[in-house]
């Protein structure tokens, strides 16, 4: 199944949709612009925020979360950091003209824009500001009430499915079905901060792409792009990876995230997969035929020969380049009589062979 962002397709067939999320990672309405443009100017199809109520959210203030940082780039040295929750979310918090103002922002530079939402409010945010799509976070997957508002809105339906089990994901999908939207993709998302390489799981895009007949996404939480590489080549239609200023900023997501030097280069990484993933046909362009013919072999005779005989008579050599008849031809051929006469070493051609 395709699904839609406005013109762009998603799914089988079409070219992986590259969204860069600057959600988690800027602090103001002018650092989260700075990585939109970093973003459009990179190639990516969409940009993706978080939009949502961090004193509505948090019902306890002081709850802890910890999260590794990058202190040193040269040395890889990483330490854990442990602050409130609130904290964290409070500095992705902006209003709502701000948003209508990074939204129409998004619009003038070509990127589609999204974000995951919290409350049923933020849903109604999207709706005015003319999102196509709407994603729903791992840790809602359960939350049907949820589920349910977005799916009315006849949105795209981002699912992210992180720490939930295949039951889970199902009954979500059923929730959103049930009011009438289709237009449904299933993300797996590792957990963790970065995620470990035992949770990433990416045998699971094969399985989610069997259960359900929607595209299939992956959410990286890993540094690099190796992971969203191997993602692609098991059939991932969309890519969602996060951007960031400086890795070494000293909050959640940017350890893992591209600076503004990689963003164009991964783009152009998982281009090139896709060009030499091709098709699951044998197809073979006309450079390469041509190309083949000078190591595959053509019949030449290996003794004089006068008109009239028959290739049984001759002996014959199966020499490069393949331009002539081919030795698999020639077995079909050898009743066939001479047309003239030849010398030693002449490449046979059709038009050597009497018609009939």
């Amino acid at each position: 199944m395709t699904v839609y962002f406005g013109k762009r397709a998603v799914g089988d067939g079409h070219p992986c949709f590259i969204t860069y999320e600057a959600g988690p990672t800027h602090d103001s309405l002018a650092s989260a612009k700075q990585l939109v443009k970093l973003a459009a100017e990179a190639g990516a199809d969409a940009v993706k925020f978080q939009i949502f109520d961090a004193d509505k959210l948090c019902a306890d203030k002081q709850q802890l979360f910890s999260y590794e940082v990058l202190v040193d780039k040269a040395s890889g040295r990483m330490e854990t950091v442990e602050e409130p929750l609130y904290q964290i979310l409070r500095r992705r918090c902006l209003e709502r003209e701000e948003w209508r103002e990074l939204k129409a922002y998004c619009d003038s530079l070509g990127l589609a824009f999204f974000s995951t939402v919290s409350f049923e409010e933020d849903i109604r945010l999207l709706e005015e500001l003319g999102c196509a799509s709407i994603k729903i976070a791992s840790a809602d997957v359960n939350h049907f009430p949820l589920l349910r508002q977005a799916a009315r809105t006849g949105m795209c339906v981002q699912l992210d499915t992180g720490n939930a089990t295949l039951g889970e994901i199902e009954a979500a999908v059923d929730v959103i079905r049930a009011e009438g939207n289709e237009s449904i993709i299933i993300h797996q998302c590792p957990s963790g901060y970065p995620a470990r390489l035992n949770s990433i799981n990416l045998n699971i895009i094969a399985t989610l792409k069997k259960m359900f007949p929607y595209p299939v996404a992956f959410s990286d939480h890993t540094p690099g792009w190796d992971m969203d590489v191997a993602a692609l080549a098991l059939g991932a239609n969309l890519l969602e990876k996060t951007i960031t200023m400086d890795r070494c900023t000293r909050s959640v997501e940017h350890v893992f995230s591209l600076e503004p030097q990689e963003m164009a280069a991964f783009i152009h990484a998982i281009r090139d997969v896709e060009t030499a993933l091709g098709s699951h046909r044998r197809i073979l362009h006309p450079e390469e035929m041509e190309k083949r013919k000078r190591i595959r072999r053509s019949v030449f005779l290996a003794q004089p020969a006068r008109a009239g005989q028959r290739l049984s008579e001759l002996a014959v050599d199966f020499r490069r380049p393949g331009h002539g008849i081919g030795p698999d031809q020639y077995e079909g051929l050898r009743e066939r009589v001479l047309a003239r006469d030849l010398p030693a070493g002449h490449l046979l051609a059709w038009d050597d062979l009497q018609h009939g």
